[in-house]
């Protein structure tokens, strides 16, 4: 094999060894967080029927709510929006959380024939012609879909933390800013945690993540509109990428939790 060469690439570190670095207070916090959720689980409970959901889409603070939902016992119910342009290895996480949750996990899919619509009318490729695009595509794929979930609801639980995006920086354990306009609250148990402690709790729970996490992809949403990132990048950076130098596209949401003015149709 003299004058040979091999090529050798190495494998990037699965994303529970790269990291997960619990911080100095995550006893405490983790401690918070399981209070919050039980209480919710009696506060947002009547007759045995639930006025509670949590959003999840399957990313590394969801599969750790979901997680603590099932190992607290709580069976507060869980939802997923399957927009129908999800990565392969997100459908593949979604199969096994619906066979695998203790407490029940909904599937809510986009209406087809207002997907059907929107393709014919803008092409395949829409959400990169235009802010607008984008969001219409998020509007029928998310938006539409997730008031279906969470009608008749009180409250639902997110994986928002303040560390994730400026737009964020100051997200509460609960929100209280929408009952007003939209009759719920939303409850965000994870609000105080960093990076490291998420996935601390997942290495040490041994949950099962969404491998596209051990690809450098931080926040994960529909295939067309989620990249990986660089060292360095934001949190968010990987998604809507494309928008970055237009106006009004650095804010990096697709609705889901972005605050209606006052006084706004909910």
């Amino acid at each position: 094999m003299s004058g040979e060469t091999s090529a050798f690439t190495p494998q990037p570190l699965p994303a529970t060894q790269l990291h997960a670095r619990a911080s100095a207070t995550y006893t405490a916090k983790l401690a918070e967080t399981q209070s919050l959720l039980q209480q919710a689980a009696v506060q947002f409970q009547a007759n045995g029927q639930f006025t509670i959901t949590q959003a999840s889409s399957l990313g590394a603070e969801d599969v750790v709510i979901t997680h603590l939902i099932n190992k607290l016992g709580l069976g507060i119910p869980v939802f997923v929006l399957e927009t129908g342009a999800l990565h392969p290895e997100t459908l593949s996480l979604l199969e096994q959380a619906v066979q695998t949750s203790q407490a029940p996990v909904a599937v809510y899919t986009p209406k087809s024939e207002a997907v059907a619509a929107f393709i014919a009318q803008h092409g395949t490729q829409a959400m990169y012609k235009s802010i607008e695009l984008r969001k219409a595509c998020c509007g029928i794929r998310k938006m539409e879909p997730l008031a279906r979930a969470l009608a008749g609801k009180e409250a639902w639980i997110t994986g928002l933390r303040r560390e994730q995006s400026n737009a964020r920086a100051e997200v509460p354990l609960t929100d209280e800013s929408e009952k007003a306009s939209t009759g719920r609250i939303k409850l965000n148990p994870l609000a105080n945690w960093t990076w490291g402690d998420v996935w601390h709790y997942i290495a040490t729970e041994d949950v099962a993540y969404n491998p596209l996490h051990d690809r450098f992809f931080p926040s994960i949403g529909c295939a067309p509109c989620t990249r990986a990132i660089s060292l360095g990048e934001d949190f968010r950076s990987g998604r809507w990428w494309w928008e970055d130098q237009l106006p009004g596209g650095s804010a990096k949401e697709c609705g889901l939790h972005v605050k209606k003015p006052q006084g706004a149709a909910a």
